[in-house]
């Protein structure tokens, strides 16, 4: 049988689960409880023991939280998932709320007027979490308090905690010795005041150790909590029997989980905590033992963003041999679909296949979204054997797709014409199009930020009345998370663009019921080429990763201007001077037809 993720629960089993909470609620004598999505490390993908949100509500989405009252349980959600909660939840039961235009500290005082308490698992939030919402509940006389996970209590066939083997990632693919990363970010701890910091971020830990695991799935990383200490030398918590046959260095000291609390009492502080990142039960260890905390950033986030030489290179190279699996997927998937016969599964099981045959896909990167007809609206749709649809003619398929290599990680959409589509649909596409390609061309100054950029990619649909409920662009890691903060293209990220970043490029258009469209290239940002004349500022600009055909047979070439022509027809050139070598005959002429000038 397909599947294509994690089934923790199913809609019939909501409602007994929610009263078997709603109990546990009343024996703690609250008023509420929440049920984030995310577990201890905050990462946007949880293994199926913390995976604590779908078990109780059937919502599979990689952001969210449920507030379950006595009398409603409210799913949070973002523009992304509105059209899949609507599948996953029993309505009878689980109310879907907008998500972030309604706060919970706006909703809990609507829902309880006259004040209550909310419970909440202090190792599943983090303080700036909880701080915003209290500051909503100002003058509410609603309070949150901290207490044991009730749906751990219930949930009886939990599964085991994540025991995936780690593996070292050696200095030619991460371009930079642990030793040295830990050096330098042991300056700048020292700088801020402290003599210690708290990292909980399973992937900034993989990064400054140069380990990768498998911990979650789809993700390279290992689950664990790590001490960074001035001296540069780091404890490491996790299960030790993972690392059986690996020998760290003797300034990295491996230790179990239960060993963490007592470790973070034993230090004499000053101890930085990032409190967007950590769990509030870290805060609450170290003021309980009377250690003074320094807020900070987690030290790792923005070296990691900012991709070395070696680390970059590798993100060509990997990008390079993905395209080959892509062209080769998109040639027969010309070819196959026009006769009537595929299905969104066998669109997944065959680009997988391709991937795999490069011998060099360690996993791929997230689980392929193959969206035919109406599910491309779905931004974020699993194809399972219940959604499993045809692919027909006379519509679009929208496959987004990864790969994780051990030299990079790559994250390509295309939307591809099967048969011939509507007008309406090709104008949509167009628009699409001018704005991934108003992303790619510019250049701009430093100091910049995603949010100041993100309009570019929206504004031939903006001019149509038209827009999408997702950010424009993701970070993107090394051979770790497909999704990567803090640099973001949105209209929320306020992180300054800095050289090495790696970001996707993906602007789409998506009308519920009908059809989706989303362009997607990954991006690196680099030193932007001097220009002749006076008064030159220091500019950045975009170098593209991916070079795969965009659908010629989508696009009213009437609705570009020249440069967007001629950009799209260099970008051709060189998907086909890049990839035209690498593949056979059959590819390669079918790879001269999609990349032919407009």
């Amino acid at each position: 049988m397909f599947q294509s993720f994690e089934v923790t629960s199913r809609p019939e089993d909501g409602p007994a689960r929610l009263a078997l909470l709603r109990a546990q609620i009343a024996a703690e004598r609250l008023d509420g409880f929440l049920v984030p999505r995310a577990d201890a490390h905050q990462g946007e993908y949880v293994a199926p023991r913390d995976a604590r949100l779908s078990w109780l509500t059937g919502f599979t989405g990689s952001a969210g939280f449920c507030a379950v009252l006595a009398n409603q349980a409210g799913v949070f959600v973002d523009g992304r998932y509105r059209t899949q909660i609507k599948t996953q939840v029993d309505l009878a039961y689980f109310t879907p709320v907008d998500w972030p235009e309604m706060q919970l500290g706006d909703w809990l005082k609507e829902a309880l007027p006259k004040g209550g308490v909310i419970g909440f698992d202090a190792w599943l939030h983090t303080q700036s979490e909880i701080d915003k919402i209290e500051k909503l509940l100002i003058g509410s006389q609603i309070t949150l308090r901290p207490c044991d996970n009730l749906v751990d209590r219930i949930w009886t066939d939990r599964p085991a905690k994540p025991n995936g083997k780690i593996i070292d990632h050696p200095i030619e693919f991460a371009g930079e010795t642990s030793q040295g990363k830990r050096n330098r970010l042991a300056d700048d701890i020292l700088q801020n005041g402290a003599q210690a910091a708290v990292i909980t971020l399973p992937d900034s830990i993989c990064w400054l150790l140069n380990i990768r695991g498998s911990d979650i799935e789809r993700n390279p990383v290992v689950q664990g909590f790590a001490i960074l200490h001035v001296s540069g030398n780091v404890d490491l918590f996790t299960t030790p029997e993972k690392a059986d046959g690996l020998s760290f260095d003797p300034e990295t000291q491996l230790n179990d989980w239960a060993d963490f609390s007592a470790a973070l009492q034993g230090l004499s502080g000053p101890v930085m905590v990032d409190q967007a990142t950590a769990p509030v039960h870290v805060g609450q260890i170290l003021r309980d033992a009377g250690i003074k905390i320094i807020n900070g950033q987690d030290p790792c986030i923005l070296p990691k963003a900012c991709k070395n030489a070696v680390e970059i290179a590798g993100a060509r190279a990997a990008h390079l041999r993905d395209g080959v699996a892509m062209v080769r997927f998109l040639s027969w998937l010309d070819v196959e679909a026009p006769k009537g016969a595929l299905t969104e599964i066998d669109v997944v099981k065959k680009l997988e296949g391709f991937r795999a045959d490069s011998n060099a896909l360690r996993e791929i990167s997230f689980e392929t979204i193959s969206g035919a007809g109406p599910n491309g609206a779905i931004m974020h749709y699993r194809v399972s054997d219940d959604s499993n649809r045809a692919v027909n003619i006379g519509e679009m398929l929208l496959v987004d797709s990864g790969g994780q290599y051990q030299d990079g990680t790559t994250d390509i959409t295309r939307t591809i014409a099967v048969g011939n589509v509507g007008i309406e649909e090709k104008t949509c596409f167009t628009r699409v199009l001018q704005g991934m390609i108003a992303i790619s061309r510019a250049r701009f100054p430093i100091g910049l930020a995603g949010r100041d950029l993100d309009p570019l990619a929206r504004y031939p649909l903006w001019l149509a009345g038209q827009d999408y409920n997702h950010g424009t662009g993701h970070g993107v890691g090394s051979y770790l998370s497909v999704h990567e903060g803090p640099q973001r293209l949105s209209k929320v990220s306020d992180v300054a663009l800095a050289s090495g970043m790696i970001l996707s490029n993906e602007p789409g258009y998506y009308r519920e019921g009908a059809f989706g469209i989303r362009i997607e290239n990954l991006i690196v940002v680099q030193d932007a080429p001097a220009l002749k004349g006076a008064d030159q500022r220091e500019m950045l600009a975009f170098e593209t990763l991916a070079y795969v055909p965009i659908d010629r047979r989508l696009i009213v070439t009437e609705m570009l201007s020249t440069d967007e022509r001629e950009w799209l027809d260099s970008y051709h050139a060189k998907a086909l001077y890049m990839l035209g070598p690498l593949v056979d005959t059959e590819v390669h002429d079918w790879l001269v037809c999609a990349c032919a000038p407009l």
